[in-house]
C-alpha cells in the first residue's frame, strides 16, 4: 500500500511542479523521480545511476527518429509543400466539399508536421478561406485541426507515440498501421461531423494572425509535395505489411524497415525534391534543420525526464507490482491505459507529457496482461488527448487565434479533443477484437 501511495505522491508532486510551479518539465521529472526513489527504498548511492540509465535507455532509441522527423517536417513547412497540399486538395474537391478537403488536409499535413508547427502554418490558410467563402471560421477550421491533433497523438514519428512504442516494446510499423485504421473513423466524427454543430459560433480572429502566405508560383509542385510528405508513412507501412504477409523476409528487411533508416531516407529525398531541385543550396536547406532541432529540444527533454521516472519505478519493483495489480482489475487493460493517460492529461495539460508519463505506469500492464502493445500505444495516445482545458497551451492558442470566449473555446476545442479521445478508445477496443 505504501508503494502505491509513494507513486501517487510522486506523480502529484510532478503535477504541482509543472502545473502550478511552472517548473521546467525535465527538472520536475528528475525531482519527482528522486522523491519516488527515496520513498520506494532505492539505495541513496544508486539513485543518480538509475535516473541516468532511464534517460539514456529511452532517448537512445528515439533521439535520431524524433530529430530527423522534426527536420523533415520543418522542410515540408518551410518549402511551402504543406500549403501546396492544402491548396491542391481544396481545389480538387471544390467549395461544396470544403469540410472534407480541410479534414484530409489536416491529417496529411499532420503526418510529417508536429502539432504546433502545423497549427501556425495552417491558420493563415483557414482565415483566407473564411474571407473568401464567408463560412464560419470555427466550423471551417475544426476538421483541419482535428486531423492535426489525431496525427500528433496517435501516429509515429510524433514524439509521444514514438516514446510510447519504445516504452511498451511495440512495433512502430504495426502501431502506424493500426493507428491509421483507428484515426480515420475518429477523424470523421471529431472533424466534419462535429464541425456541423459549430456553425453558430462567431470568431473574431486577431489581425496579427493574418499573415501573408507565399505566392502560389513559389510553392513546390503538387506531386513533389504529396510524394515527399507521405513518403515515410508509405515506406514504413509497406515494409511492415510485407513482413506481416511474408514473415520469412523479416530478417532480410530488418535494416530497411527500421524507423531510423526510413526517416533518414525520407529526409534525403526531401532535401532533393523540396530543396536542391528548386535552386536551394545545401547550406540553405540545413539552416531549416538547425531551427527545427532547436524547436524539438524541449520535447526531447520531456521524454528524457519521463525515462528517468520510468526507470525508478522499474528498478524499485513497483512497476511490475502495479502492472500485476492493474491487470487483475475487472477492466480491459486498454481502457485502464487510456484512463491513466486521461487523468494525467487533465492534471498536466500537455498531451506529450501525459503520454510519456503514462508509459511508465502502463508499460508493465502491457506485458503482464498480454494485450497487444501496439494497441496500448494507441490507447494511451487517445487518453493523452482527452479534455484539453486551461492548463493546455493548445487550448489558449486556439482561443486567441480565433478570438473566442472561454465558453465557446470549451464548446468547440475542448469538445473536439474529448471526442477524439473517446471515439479513439472505442475504435481501439473494437480493433482489439480482430488483431
Amino acid at each position: 500500500m505504501w508503494n502505491l501511495f509513494s507513486v501517487l505522491l510522486a506523480v502529484g508532486l510532478l503535477t504541482i511542479m509543472i502545473a502550478w510551479g511552472k517548473v521546467q518539465p525535465l527538472l520536475a521529472f528528475v525531482l519527482a523521480a528522486m522523491a519516488a526513489a527515496l520513498m520506494l527504498g532505492v539505495p541513496l548511492a544508486k539513485i543518480p545511476t538509475v535516473i541516468d540509465k532511464g534517460i539514456g535507455d529511452l532517448l537512445g532509441s528515439l533521439v535520431v527518429v524524433i530529430c530527423v522527423g522534426a527536420v523533415f517536417g520543418k522542410l515540408i513547412a518551410d518549402s511551402g509543400a504543406a500549403r501546396r497540399i492544402a491548396i491542391s486538395l481544396i481545389d480538387s474537391m471544390g467549395p461544396k466539399r470544403m469540410p472534407i478537403a480541410m479534414t484530409v488536409t489536416g491529417f496529411v499535413v499532420g503526418l510529417p508536421l508536429y502539432y504546433n508547427v502545423g497549427f501556425v502554418l495552417m491558420i493563415p490558410l483557414i482565415f483566407s478561406l473564411v474571407y473568401q467563402s464567408g463560412r464560419p471560421a470555427v466550423a471551417l477550421g475544426m476538421p483541419l485541426l482535428a486531423g492535426l491533433s489525431i496525427a500528433h497523438g496517435f501516429l509515429p514519428p510524433h514524439p509521444s507515440p514514438t516514446a510510447l512504442v519504445a516504452a511498451v516494446h511495440a512495433d512502430m510499423g504495426k502501431t502506424l498501421l493500426y493507428g491509421m485504421i483507428v484515426a480515420i473513423p475518429t477523424l470523421i466524427i471529431a472533424g466534419p461531423v462535429f464541425a456541423m454543430t459549430l456553425k453558430n459560433i462567431r470568431a473574431e480572429p486577431a489581425a496579427i494572425f493574418r499573415s501573408e502566405p507565399k505566392p502560389d508560383h513559389e510553392l513546390p509542385g503538387a506531386f513533389a509535395s504529396f510524394f515527399t510528405a507521405l513518403l515515410p508513412v508509405v515506406l514504413l507501412g509497406a515494409l511492415t505489411l510485407t513482413t506481416l504477409l511474408h514473415p520469412e523476409l523479416t530478417q532480410s528487411l530488418a535494416f530497411y524497415s527500421n524507423p531510423m533508416v526510413v526517416m533518414l531516407a525520407s529526409y534525403g529525398v526531401a532535401i532533393f525534391t523540396l530543396g536542391l531541385s528548386r535552386g536551394q543550396t545545401l547550406p540553405q536547406v540545413m539552416a531549416s534543420a538547425q531551427e527545427a532541432l532547436r524547436e524539438i529540444a524541449p520535447i526531447l527533454l520531456i521524454i528524457a525526464g519521463a525515462g528517468g521516472l520510468k526507470q525508478v519505478l522499474t528498478e524499485s519493483g513497483i512497476s511490475a507490482q502495479m502492472g500485476a495489480q492493474l491487470a487483475s482489475l475487472p477492466v480491459p487493460p486498454l481502457l485502464l491505459g487510456w484512463a491513466v493517460a486521461t487523468l494525467i492529461r487533465v492534471c498536466l495539460g500537455s498531451a506529450t507529457v501525459a503520454g510519456v508519463t503514462a508509459a511508465g505506469v502502463v508499460g508493465p500492464l502491457a506485458q503482464t496482461s498480454g494485450v497487444d502493445p501496439n494497441l496500448m500505444v494507441l490507447a494511451v495516445g487517445a487518453g493523452s488527448l482527452m479534455f484539453s482545458h486551461v492548463n493546455d497551451s493548445a487550448f489558449w492558442m486556439f482561443k486567441e487565434y480565433f478570438g473566442l470566449s472561454l465558453k465557446d473555446t470549451f464548446r468547440s476545442w475542448t469538445m473536439m479533443e474529448t471526442l477524439v479521445g473517446s471515439f479513439g478508445i472505442l475504435f481501439i477496443l473494437l480493433l482489439s477484437l480482430f488483431v
